[in-house]
């Protein structure tokens, strides 16, 4: 799988996933993307995918890397689909 095919399988999960905020932007924990049976067949790495959709601002999230256990409850945002 090329990444842009991955970033776009991810906004489709944060979006089955996640709950609109206030900015009526789509925020899922990372914990629950990362512990989610069909997150973890689409993507064989997660948080590479997550950096590449970082860089190019589709999410954002605190931090460069995200960690499973220490940033569970790291809200990621859904900037644009």
């Amino acid at each position: 799988m090329n990444v842009n095919h991955e970033v776009e399988l991810l906004v489709q999960e944060m979006k089955r996933l996640g709950t609109p905020n206030a900015e009526n932007r789509y925020v899922v924990k990372f914990g629950v993307l990362f512990q989610d049976d069909r997150c973890a067949n689409i993507f064989e790495a997660l948080v590479g995918t997550l950096r590449a959709a970082k860089r190019k601002k589709i999410v954002a999230f605190e931090g460069e890397l995200l960690l499973q256990g220490v940033h569970d409850n790291v809200d990621i945002i859904l900037l644009r689909d």
